[in-house]
């Protein structure tokens, strides 16, 4: 059985891999989120989406990596290229005591 589901479940992802528009059930699957949580992302507007007729929700799959990776964070030497960058930008030819 776990099989079955396995493969339901890959046949699931090759599908939505190949769209642009997603539905809620499969945007489920591509944010690995669960459905409380997509409702709660909609319902507070935090989450692009449409709902054409009033009907169901559907999202663009763009919208969605934006949403994912908002708020990404720095790896140590971007940040130490940042800092320099700003000390160079705000402090050339200046005495920093």
């Amino acid at each position: 059985m776990n099989v079955l589901k396995s493969e339901k479940n890959l046949h699931t992802v090759q599908i939505i891999s190949q769209k642009e528009i997603l539905s809620f059930k499969e945007a489920l699957v591509y944010l690995d989120v669960s459905k409380s949580f997509l409702y709660k992302l909609t319902s507070k507007r935090i989450i692009v989406f449409t709902k054409p007729n009033g009907g169901k929700i559907y999202f663009q799959k763009k919208d969605l990596d934006n949403w994912m990776l908002q708020n990404s964070s720095n790896c140590e030497q971007e940040l130490e290229g940042e800092i320099s960058n700003h000390l160079r930008r705000n402090y050339n030819g200046k005495k920093i005591d």
